[in-house]
């Protein structure tokens, strides 16, 4: 019994120390295949990562949060979708779709002004410039939305006269009908604009966590959606989080 504990345990430490072996040999190639493909790329763009893609011989290449493939050598850099013919699964879309998730914790909600309609349960998070004409035809359609509590991002990313708006819009008395009256009927924001405002903090964050682009909406198991999205999207969105 003895004899056969001792071969068990040499035989274990034999398969993992091959393991590590093999771990470190992995990412060492990871990493000389990210060597070479930022060498190619240049200081143009920046590559966050390489690992082993879910098909055999591609490596998944992360530029920003933008994802491309490779073969081993960082010869070829391939642009499109991953597709599992056995359930249709684009395995690219989800894996970007987890790049682009967030923790809706993370969101603070005192840098937002929100609108609470119905009994405000389902809970969406937008971020917007006031002078972003896909915000406009989106906080156009909102309005057909119930039983929600919308949380609004400034983020005055276009011009100076957004960051004029933007801080015209949250320091009037009601930062939400300022917002909907600008987006929705055409009446511009007045008054001052040097009150307290997390104008910054909003910015750091859609940095932090690559917004780029308004509007961004955000529900509330962190998935993201970019552009003015349709209605009946939304409203998909929020039947699969029940």
């Amino acid at each position: 019994m003895t004899k056969f504990l001792s071969v068990a345990v040499a035989v274990f430490a034999i398969l993992c120390t091959s393991t590590v072996f093999s771990g470190t040999a992995h990412a060492q190639a990871d990493q000389q295949i990210k060597a070479e493909i930022q060498k190619k790329l240049g200081s143009n763009a920046k590559v966050r990562s390489v690992t082993p893609a879910p098909v055999s011989g591609l490596y998944e290449v992360l530029v920003g949060n933008d994802i491309f493939y490779t073969d081993s050598t960082g010869k070829y850099l391939i642009q499109g979708e991953i597709i599992e013919l056995a359930t249709g699964k684009n395995i690219t879309e989800q894996r970007q779709a987890d790049l682009n998730r967030i923790k809706w914790t993370d969101l603070n909600q005192a840098n937002a002004f929100k609108v609470v309609r119905g009994n405000g349960t389902r809970q969406l998070a937008i971020f917007s410039d006031p002078n972003c004409g896909y915000c406009k035809r989106l906080e156009k359609s909102l309005q057909q939305l119930d039983n929600v509590t919308i949380y609004t991002y400034l983020i005055p990313i276009l011009s100076a006269d957004s960051i004029q708006k933007s801080k015209q819009i949250w320091c009037s008395s009601d930062p939400n009908k300022a917002y909907t009256d600008w987006m929705i009927n055409g009446v511009a924001p007045s008054g001052k604009i040097d009150c307290s405002n997390p104008l910054d903090k909003n910015l750091t964050f859609a940095k932090t966590y690559g917004i780029t682009g308004t509007p961004t909406l955000f529900f509330t198991d962190g998935s993201r959606f970019p552009g003015a999205v349709q209605i009946a999207d939304i409203e998909k969105k929020f039947a699969s989080l029940k």
